[in-house]
């Protein structure tokens, strides 16, 4: 049971264009520019705008998922309440969680880490001071607490200026880029690859696909919106299409920009992105890529701390895998610091072990990978999920779908299984064709998400269900807009 007198998170505190930036900030489209476009063009290369494309719709079809669940229950928990309120033993609910905890302790490496290669790589006299990218990567950690510890309305009001500036920038950047492209303009970009590279363009839309991860995490502050059953439904439609305005263009304006017939020397090149803006938009170009790339991580981190605070802050309510130290609430700030102070502390230590084996782009990457995996996976139980609870409670009330409920949702799991197969067996094969340390790490941290998934997460959801089923049964039913959890 929750319990009535302890603090709770600020109902009513932020609307629809807080929401939108509390998603979009978490896909930081500039920062995605600087360095998760470095994993789509090494292996989708030429076919790269097509990866992106392919990347942005299969989204689309994951965001059906919240967007359904999201008409009937406001809880931070998000696709973990969702997953567990889905079917009345509550089953899949530690399995959505704890494979979600993978995406959440690797996925913070596109901030810690991805903020520290890409300063450490404008400049080659900062580069060569040695381990000067973990002070960058402490700076980042602080200030990822800092903000979003102070309050969800100054964070997300931070986000929201920032983010449509941002927007502002990548857009107009791209097009007039396109345009002093001229006859350079192509449709090669567009077009699917054959033989071999058939496999290394679908590695490169799991690179895109994380490019997109966090559009539906509008649901982690949906006990703080105001009107959340329709304002965060109308957040993950217009967040999802600023996205792809923001990264389509761009990504077809620096891949043809670079030059298609070198497009193979891309990633492995310092900061490409601010080699192609300086290019054609010179130094100005150059200055505000930098600007709103920095700012861009600055504001993923703070949406990533406001957004797993808050899933940790729900199963603790729970008492679904965290302790109720986890789930203490700020009585001034009323945000959940302690799960912040646990997460933020997990995720650096483990990004500056990596960082200093691999360096930190290499371990932002082999880090991602196993975010991509678990990202897909958590949407993957979320969709299965939603055909459930259709099943069991929708249909009752005549409200059942077989279009979004069971159609479009069996299609997304499909589009994920068929990425997730791609990327086991494009990093198996790398290894054996070009045994190295790098792509050792590459297929075994691949080897460790499904391990994480298949072992870690189904023995969880086991532990809860024959030992623990009277906790299971009342997770994820807390709703904050009827203040009461359901079938207690």
């Amino acid at each position: 049971m929750v319990n009535k007198d302890a603090p709770k998170l600020k109902s009513n505190a932020v609307g629809t264009i807080q929401g939108i930036f509390q998603s979009l900030s978490y896909v930081g489209p500039a920062a995605d520019v600087a360095i998760l476009l470095l994993g789509t063009v090494e292996f989708a290369l030429v076919a790269s705008p097509l990866a992106i494309i392919v990347a942005w719709l299969a989204y689309g079809l994951f965001m059906i998922m919240p967007y359904e669940f999201s008409k009937y229950k406001s809880n931070a928990g998000s696709y973990y309440a969702y997953s567990a309120g889905s079917t009345e033993g509550g089953s899949f609910g530690p399995m959505a969680l704890f494979t979600w905890m993978g995406e959440n302790f690797t996925g913070q490496a596109f901030g810690i880490l991805g903020l520290s290669a890409f300063v450490f790589a404008i400049s080659t006299y900062i580069s060569n001071i040695p381990y000067l990218w973990i002070l960058f990567a402490a700076i980042i950690t602080l200030y990822m607490f800092i903000v979003p510890y102070l309050g969800i309305k100054i964070s997300t009001n931070y986000m929201a200026i920032t983010g449509l500036l941002e927007i502002a920038l990548l857009v107009v950047a791209s097009f007039f880029i396109i345009v002093k492209l001229g006859s350079a303009n192509t449709m090669k970009p567009f077009y699917l690859p054959a033989g071999g590279a058939l496999g290394g363009f679908f590695f490169g839309v799991i690179f895109s696909i994380v490019d997109f991860t966090g559009l539906g995490t509008v649901t982690t502050i949906s006990e703080e919106m105001k009107d959340s059953k329709k304002n965060v439904r109308k957040s993950i439609i217009i967040a999802w299409l600023l996205a792809g305005l923001a990264l389509i263009p761009a990504t077809y304006a620096l891949t043809v920009g670079w030059g298609l017939s070198s497009i193979s020397t891309f990633a492995g090149s310092p900061d490409p992105g601010l080699i192609v803006f300086f290019k054609f938009l010179g130094p100005v170009g150059f200055v505000l890529l930098i600007i709103f790339t920095v700012n861009s991580y600055f504001s993923y981190a703070v949406s990533k701390t406001n957004a797993v605070s808050r899933i940790w802050y729900s199963a603790a309510r729970d008492k679904v895998i965290f302790p109720e130290y986890i789930g203490e609430i700020h009585k001034k700030y009323r945000t959940p610091g302690h799960a912040m102070i646990v997460w933020l502390a997990i995720s650096f230590i483990l990004d500056v072990i990596t960082g200093l084996f691999f360096g930190p782009v290499n371990a932002a990457l082999i880090l991602l990978t196993m975010t991509g995996v678990c990202i897909v996976a958590v949407h993957i139980i979320g969709n299965t999920s939603l055909t459930f609870f259709s099943h069991t409670v929708l249909k009752k009330s005549g409200k059942s779908s077989i279009m979004y409920h069971y159609v479009l949702p069996t299609i997304a799991s499909f589009v994920g299984f068929v990425i997730i197969y791609y990327t086991v067996l494009t990093n198996i094969q790398a290894y054996y064709a070009k045994p190295n340390t790098l792509s050792l790490a590459y297929m075994l941290v691949v080897i460790l998400s499904l391990v994480w998934i298949l072992v870690g997460a189904v023995g969880i959801t086991l532990y809860y269900k024959f030992k623990k089923p009277d906790i299971l049964k009342k997770a994820g039913n807390y709703d904050s807009e009827l203040n009461i959890e359901e079938n207690s």
